[in-house]
């Protein structure tokens, strides 16, 4: 009878997700951002809901949960109901680099991907007195010149991607500790610090004040052609993307993933999505990403190669 007893209520909770898979959505679903208002994270959540909401039928809300790095929203949705109605927008401060905290959730276990949205383009770039104009200049200044260049560290991914530097040119650099990378720039633009990873969408407005070293992608950036990678520049395999990406907690149906999914696919494929995001200096993730496999593909290899680097460099909670 007990066995009865429990395959009857596995069969009836099954039932009911398939009836709420079919139904779904039904209701408003919140996409929560874990982080303030106004920046780039904020505006690209914002553009894809709005945009979703055509697709779905339905308003996607967004709610900035900040704090802790976006670990504290990032919770919320691990401890979530899994039924579609609550997802977050991550990225690699949230998804990879939190490993710096102590976590109630493990980022590997706990979500289901929806889809890779977009890559971020980071750049290095230097004060406009800086003697060199390329990534070799400045290794080969730094050769005549040791000890003498600063490293803005204003998050974990400024910071593992200076260690990384570090390791494949051999030269070190002098870490300064920054909050916020709107701070960073401006002491950047003034001469008061050498060098500076950020977003693509902050340096630009500056761009003519300080020199872009290098793009930290693989390839380079339709948002921003001119800028040649680091491999053209002279440091190959200098990489760091600071992407975004759709989680939905762990259970939830794969019918549901599937909506969400489609939503998220037909808006990027939108022109005036697309130009929104090159605005921003932003590029659509490649179609073959932007499925839940492609995410937690491309999650897993960014969590292979970074986690090492975070651990063997000892970065901590400081680094944010």
């Amino acid at each position: 009878m007990r066995r009865f007893w429990a395959a009857l209520s596995l069969s009836f909770l099954l039932g009911v997700a398939a009836v709420q898979a079919q139904t779904y959505p039904s209701r408003p679903i919140t996409l929560i951002v874990p982080f303030p208002p106004g920046g780039s994270t904020d505006t690209a959540a914002r553009i894809m809901g709005e945009r979703m909401r055509a697709t779905l039928g339905q308003s996607v809300v967004i709610e900035n949960v900040g704090g802790a790095g976006g670990s504290i929203g990032v919770g919320r949705v691990a401890r979530a109901a899994p039924d579609g109605y609550t997802f977050d927008i991550g990225q690699w401060d949230t998804h990879v680099g939190s490993i710096i905290y102590k976590l109630d959730y493990d980022l590997e276990k706990d979500f289901e991907p929806i889809a890779l949205v977009s890559n971020n383009p980071q750049l290095m770039v230097a004060k406009k007195d800086l003697p060199a104009n390329t990534l070799a200049e400045l290794v080969a200044w730094m050769k005549e010149n040791p000890g003498k260049i600063n490293f803005v560290n204003q998050n974990a991914a400024a910071n593992v991607t200076g260690v990384l530097f570090e390791n494949l040119t051999k030269q070190k650099v002098q870490f300064i500790p920054y909050r916020g990378a709107g701070p960073a720039m401006t002491d950047l633009v003034s001469g008061t610090v050498d060098l500076l990873v950020v977003q693509g969408a902050v340096a630009l407005p500056q761009i003519r004040k300080i020199k872009a070293l290098a793009n930290l992608s693989p390839t380079r950036s339709a948002s921003m052609p001119d800028i040649p990678t680091a491999d053209e520049s002279g440091v190959p395999g200098l990489y760091m993307s600071g992407w975004f990406g759709f989680w939905a907690p762990k259970g939830t149906p794969r019918e549901i993933i599937a909506k969400l999914n489609a939503a998220t696919t037909e808006a990027l494929a939108d022109p005036a999505i697309q130009k929104r995001f090159t605005e921003l200096g932003l590029d659509v993730a490649p179609r073959a990403q932007q499925t839940p496999e492609g995410l937690a593909a491309f999650q897993k290899a960014e969590i292979e190669k970074w986690w090492p680097i975070i651990k063997s460099a000892g970065i901590g909670i400081q680094a944010q």
